[in-house]
């Protein structure tokens, strides 16, 4: 079994996703295959695209979901990728030391040479973050795109994950969330940004952005995501009147 990092990084790299702004255009999620296709690591296949029984890989995706009630009641677009939890428990499962953390800035990533695909990773993700590669054999997950925010060779503005270059709507947001000073960071703290299912406790890097449209006199606790409810109860009590 591998382990994680003893000490926490120093800078934990991650996404900030705004729930309010996210129009669902799926943007981040053709970037994100076009870009993974042929950057690293690669091929990220597909069989059979344009038929009944296609599979493929795909390391970001877009859910939909109808939340609150009449005229209350709205649609919200949920991104979904890997989180680089803390505790990442992707990580300790892998028997062959294929799936790891980086010490330095807190990126999950599998190593594909180590990889027997034995799926035990993608089972113990409970966010659904992993997947087999139909072709390769060995599975898949968001690298941040580490390929392109550590290249030099790409103008600076343009060192951040092609999902977040790819977005119209402006509501992902990449940075050191280690960093409390980093605008990602501010961002969390001015608009209460959220883990999503903390109540695993594996600590996810990444944070959500809940809608704006919700009772500015709420509890911060009652603004939590809660086991009992689930993803969707939690945003209907976000968007509750």
């Amino acid at each position: 079994m591998t382990s994680l990092p003893q000490t926490p990084p120093p800078k934990r790299l991650g996404l900030v996703i705004d729930l309010d702004t996210c129009v669902g255009c799926h943007a981040c999620v053709v970037s994100c295959k076009e870009w993974n296709t042929g950057g690293y690591p690669a091929p990220l296949s597909d069989k059979n695209p344009y038929q009944a029984d296609q599979t493929g890989a795909w390391l970001n995706r877009v859910h939909g979901f109808e939340a609150g009630e009449g005229a209350g009641g709205r649609t919200v677009h949920f991104p979904k990728s890997c989180l680089h939890c803390e505790n990442a428990a992707c990580v300790t499962v892998c028997p062959t030391g294929a799936s790891y953390k980086r010490e330095e800035d807190g990126i999950v990533l599998v190593d594909e040479k180590l990889c027997i695909g034995c799926g035990l990773c993608a089972w113990a993700c409970p966010y659904g973050a992993r997947e087999m590669d139909p072709v390769g054999g060995v599975m898949k997950k968001c690298t941040l795109c580490i390929d392109r925010i550590y290249n030099e060779n790409i103008p600076e503005a343009e060192r951040q994950p092609a999902c977040v270059n790819a977005c119209p709507a402006h509501a992902r947001h990449f940075g050191d969330l280690a960093d409390p000073e980093s605008p990602v960071s501010r961002l969390v703290a001015d608009r209460s940004g959220m883990d999503l299912m903390p109540e695993m406790g594996y600590q996810p890097t990444n944070k959500y952005l809940p809608p704006r449209h919700y009772k500015a006199s709420a509890a911060p606790a009652a603004l939590e995501p809660a086991p009992e409810d689930g993803f969707l109860g939690w945003l209907d009590r976000l968007l509750a009147e």
